[in-house]
C-alpha cells in the first residue's frame, strides 16, 4: 500500500506526468474561445489541477464554475471608480514594494473599514485581486498578503457570512494564487473571530496564513524571510516610512486600468472610456469628488 501511495505522489511530481494532466484538462474543458481562453493559460490549468491534488474530474469541475462566474461577474471588467468610495481608507491596497521574491504585496487593513456595503467591499478585493495578478512579474503566480489589525474590533469585523463568501470566491475562483499571509498583531479578541473563520478555509490555504507577534522572536523571523526590513513599513515591524495615499493610488489605478482594458482586449464599454484616453483624463476621473 504505501509503496503504491509513493509511486503516486512520485507521479505528481514528474513533470512528464504533469503535462499529461494538463493536456488531460485541456481535452476534458474542450473548445472555448474569446477572454475565456485567454484565461486559460497552461499556468492555470496547473494551478486548478494543483487545487484538486492532480484530480482531472474535480479540476474541471472547479475550473468550469470559475469560467462560469468570470462570465457573469466579470472581474476584469472592474474599474477603479467604480470601487474608489471603498479605496478611502486603504483598507486594501496594493503595495509598492514585492517580497524577496519579487511577488505581489496586497496589504489589508481591516480596522480601516469605511463602508458597509458587503457587495461593494468584495467587488472592491475582488478588483485588487485581479490588480495584483496583472502586476505578477513574468513567471510569478502567487501574491502575498500582510494584514495589519490596528484599529481593529469585532464591532468593524466582517460579518461571519460576508466572511465564508469571500473565502468562497477566494478559494474557487482564484485556487493557487495566494502563497502566504501574515496576521500581524491580532488582538486576542481576534481569536474569537478566527475560531469561526478558520473553519471556511480549505487545509491548504489554512496552513498558508502565518500569526507574526512584535514579541515573538520565531514569528518575526519567519516574516523577515520573506521582507527586507527596510522596505516594510513599520507598522508591520519594518523601517520604512511610507503610507497610503489614497490620491497617489487612485493615480496608479487609472494607469492599471488601461493596462487591464490592453491585457484583456477590447475597450472600457462600462464607463465609456476609449483604449486610447490619456493617463491624465483617467486619473483626475479616478480622484474626484463625484467617484467617491
Amino acid at each position: 500500500m504505501f509503496r503504491r501511495k509513493q509511486h503516486s505522489h512520485t507521479e505528481e511530481n514528474d513533470g512528464t506526468h504533469q503535462e499529461a494532466k494538463i493536456n488531460e484538462l485541456k481535452s476534458a474543458i474542450g473548445p472555448i474561445s474569446g477572454r475565456s481562453k485567454q484565461f486559460c493559460s497552461d499556468a492555470c490549468f496547473r494551478r486548478y489541477l494543483v487545487a484538486r491534488s492532480w484530480n482531472v474530474d474535480k479540476s474541471k469541475k472547479m475550473l468550469e464554475d470559475t469560467l462560469n462566474w468570470r462570465a457573469v461577474y466579470k472581474p476584469e471588467e472592474i474599474r477603479w471608480p467604480e470601487v474608489a468610495m471603498e479605496g478611502e481608507t486603504g483598507k486594501i491596497y496594493r503595495a509598492t514594494f514585492q517580497d524577496k521574491d519579487g511577488r505581489t504585496v496586497l496589504v489589508l487593513r481591516p480596522g480601516k473599514q469605511n463602508t458597509s456595503s458587503h457587495d461593494n467591499q468584495l467587488r472592491h478585493l475582488i478588483y485588487l485581486l485581479e490588480n495584483a495578478i496583472l502586476n505578477l512579474p513574468e513567471g510569478q503566480e502567487q501574491m502575498v498578503w500582510l494584514i495589519d489589525f490596528g484599529g481593529w474590533s469585532l464591532s468593524n469585523s466582517v460579518p461571519i457570512k460576508m466572511a465564508r463568501e469571500t473565502a468562497h470566491v477566494l478559494q474557487n475562483h482564484y485556487p493557487e494564487r495566494l502563497a502566504v499571509a501574515f496576521l500581524y498583531n491580532p488582538p486576542r479578541i481576534f481569536e474569537t473571530f478566527w475560531k469561526v473563520v478558520k473553519y471556511f478555509l480549505d487545509p491548504t490555504t489554512f496552513q498558508k496564513v502565518k500569526f507574526v507577534y512584535p514579541k515573538n522572536k520565531e514569528s518575526i523571523e519567519i516574516m523577515h524571510k520573506h521582507f527586507d526590513e527596510n522596505i516594510l513599513p513599520k507598522e508591520f515591524g519594518g523601517r520604512s516610512e511610507a503610507h497610503y495615499d489614497y490620491e497617489e493610488f487612485s493615480r496608479l489605478m487609472a494607469k492599471d486600468d488601461l493596462k487591464s482594458i490592453k491585457a484583456w482586449g477590447g475597450s472600457d464599454e462600462k464607463n465609456s472610456t476609449p483604449v486610447l484616453q490619456t493617463e491624465t483624463s483617467q486619473a483626475t476621473a479616478a480622484t474626484s469628488p463625484s467617484t467617491r
